[in-house]
């Protein structure tokens, strides 16, 4: 599984300004490790085995509440499991909202994980990918980020945006924050985005399920009913906008498991990952 990690931007990052800002990695209980403070958002490719790749592609976004990342619980591990599927894998890096070292903090997320999917099509040929097959996953606040994109593509955020298309393919949401709302949010995450005390519009704007269409790609969720963290109704609300606008879902939930689970949700023998792959065969996002 080769694995190279390439800046996200070739020049200037965009919505940045100069700062004490300096990036931060812990290592926690079980050699987790949390990055923090993200000035310089990264890709970390990680490629299939020779001859087993399939051509499609995911970008996965790590959670941590909009404060840090998972990367390697949410991100590395995860990657490896989807090469696995032949599956080529990019973990991002993303910035987290930093009012020192970003103009506008609420977009800085974004802004990155929609520069994510314009950098992959553009490798798409290095890679051998096909560029209609390029998909987006994320955990808990980064599954905020990733419906986020996946409801906002008709309207790419920054100065110049170009005219590259930045619509996932598929969404794969792993016990998402979805809504901003005051009785499904995830209060670090909005404080970190949107700061203690956002409008009515604000909180509108960027609750998920109230932005999906009938262009809002096929989408797969897994969520545990004792979430005590990320209510498991974000899931429920985005799974039923979904139906609601013709979209093809599907919904996995586990009576337990709590919040952030990664892989393996280890109160019961099912593997989420198992049903994922069958999804994504069943949507000819396996076959070469």
């Amino acid at each position: 599984m080769a694995q190279s990690t390439l800046p996200l931007y070739s020049g200037t990052i965009p919505n940045s300004k100069p700062s004490n800002v300096r990036e931060t990695s812990v290592t926690e209980s079980g050699n987790r490790v949390r990055i923090s403070n993200v000035v310089q958002p990264t890709l970390t490719v990680f490629a299939p085995a020779a001859g087993t790749a399939n051509g499609t592609a995911v970008v996965i976004c790590p959670g941590g509440g909009y404060a840090r990342l998972s990367i390697d619980s949410e991100g590395y591990d995860v990657a490896k499991r989807m090469n696995e599927m032949g599956v080529t894998a990019f973990v991002l890096k993303y910035r987290l909202p930093n009012d020192q070292s970003q103009p506008d903090k609420s977009i800085a997320p974004l802004l990155d994980a929609q520069q994510a999917l314009r950098f992959v099509h553009q490798q798409a040929a290095k890679y051998q990918l096909n560029p209609e097959r390029i998909g987006l996953m994320g955990f808990s606040a980064g599954g905020h980020l990733a419906a986020w994109a996946g409801t906002s593509f008709a309207r790419p955020v920054g100065d110049q945006p170009g005219s590259e298309s930045v619509r996932p393919a598929f969404l794969v949401l792993l016990y998402p924050v979805i809504s901003f709302s005051d009785t499904l949010r995830h209060v670090g995450s909005r404080d970190n985005l949107l700061g203690k005390s956002p409008t009515a519009e604000l909180i509108r704007q960027y609750s998920n399920e109230l932005h999906v269409s009938a262009q809002t790609p096929p989408t797969f969720l897994v969520h545990a009913e004792d979430d005590k963290t990320v209510p498991v109704n974000n899931s429920i609300v985005f799974y039923q906008a979904c139906l609601r606008h013709g979209v093809p879902a599907e919904l996995h939930l586990y009576p337990r498991g709590g919040h952030g689970f990664g892989l393996n949700n280890t109160t019961t023998p099912d593997r989420w990952p198992d049903r994922l792959r069958n999804w994504l065969d069943a949507n000819g996002w396996l076959t070469k």
